[in-house]
């Protein structure tokens, strides 16, 4: 994968670009930053940047053979490790085992979301993980001799989703790294991520993309036939994300889901709270049960729960009747009219951290019946003032 390839980042680009110039690589780095902004990308470019036998002060030369293996992700020094789910019939489950599904996941589509991945390896919506024996195989590939290149590459896209034994286990490897070994790590929640780990990386943040970075990319892409007016819109309520930009253009995607849930369990609670509504309360209450099934997937709560802290946040802003600050779409924008006015100070800091420490709990994996509900009553109470 070229440099070229990746949307934007010249910074960054040229940063990677100087510590192999310079032969200044360091051993283990965080990629860190929003979903969508072209960070494992990045990596992967490096990777073969690092590796490339002609490469030039721009960018991998994209012939020699090195390059040419790169292009296929099957180079043999370059490794990688990413969540995954495992199967109800097996016991135990390493990366290799879904290899093939993930180079073709990013040969396919480099910008893709956590969700896309866990769906195309799993029909369940079900949350994935590095587990625990994945470190086994970590040490056994770094403990290998190069095959081809200077440099043994491990990316290791969405470090976060480590559990505890893998995460101790890869520690003590970045306290005492093999020879020309480079780790890149790719998160997009660092917090999540143990400290003495973070302590031992050195953090690069990858950031937003610029609208008109984006604009480019979307007129650029002959599959989507859209209007330049299109592309002017999707990459402005986008924040900075390509993926984001994508999904707007796409509306019946996840974004629009999110918006009816949102929608529905906002208009059900002020019913509720300021109109006695008690039919309004029992469909609250099968709101909160469908929000907690578990065909839902704690994958999709997490991004209801994000998409309603977004929501939020923009209803809060609209008030002060400042386009610019903006970033909705034609349908958001249509129901935050009549809504915004009742997000407003005494009520906008409480909602906010009520959908953020639900989000918290379902990722540790709190019983989400209790917390939905919980939710919902909260959001009840704040409303109405």
């Amino acid at each position: 994968m070229l440099f070229s390839e990746i949307i934007g980042q010249q910074v960054i680009k040229k940063r990677f670009i100087r510590t192999v110039n310079e032969q200044r690589i360091p051993h283990a780095q965080l990629l860190r930053g929003p979903e969508g902004v072209g960070k494992l990308g990045l990596a992967i470019a490096y990777a073969q940047y690092i590796c490339c036998e002609n490469r030039n002060e721009v960018d991998s030369c994209g012939v020699c053979a090195s390059c040419v293996k790169y292009k296929k992700l099957a180079h043999p020094d370059l490794h990688f490790v990413f969540p995954v789910i495992k199967p109800a019939n097996k016991s135990s489950v390493v990366c290799d085992d879904f290899i093939t599904e993930f180079r073709a996941m990013v040969l396919n589509n480099l910008y893709f979301s956590v969700n896309d991945w866990y769906a195309k390896i799993s029909g369940d919506a079900k949350q994935g993980m590095i587990y625990g024996n994945e470190s086994e195989e970590i040490i056994r590939k770094l403990s290998l001799k190069t095959y081809e290149s200077e440099y043994k590459v491990m990316i290791i896209w969405l470090p976060e989703k480590m559990n505890i034994t893998c995460a101790n286990k890869l520690l003590k490897i970045l306290e005492e790294p093999p020879e020309k070994t480079v780790f890149l790590m790719v998160s997009n929640e660092p917090d999540q991520i143990i400290t003495t780990i973070l302590s031992r990386t050195q953090h690069i943040h990858i950031p937003r993309l610029a609208e008109t970075e984006i604009v480019k990319a979307l007129l650029r892409d002959d599959e989507l036939e859209i209007e330049e007016d299109d592309a002017l819109f999707a990459a402005h309520i986008s924040n900075g994300s390509y993926l984001n930009a994508i999904a707007i253009l796409n509306e019946g995607d996840e974004n629009k889901q999110n918006f009816e849930r949102f929608m529905n369990v906002m208009r059900l609670s002020w019913l509720v709270g300021n109109k006695k509504d008690h039919a309004s309360l029992k469909t609250l209450k099968k709101w909160s049960d469908e929000m907690a099934a578990a065909a839902m997937g704690r994958e999709r709560q997490k991004n209801f729960l994000s998409y309603a802290q977004r929501m939020t946040r923009e209803n809060f802003i609209y008030n002060l009747q400042q386009p610019g600050l903006n970033y909705l779409t034609t349908f958001e924008a249509d129901f935050s009219k009549r809504f915004s006015p009742f997000i407003h100070e005494r009520n906008v800091e409480e909602l906010m951290n009520e959908f953020s420490l639900a989000e918290r709990h379902i990722e540790q994996n709190v019983n989400a019946k209790m917390v939905f509900f919980d939710l919902t009553l909260k959001i009840i109470m704040l409303l109405k003032k």
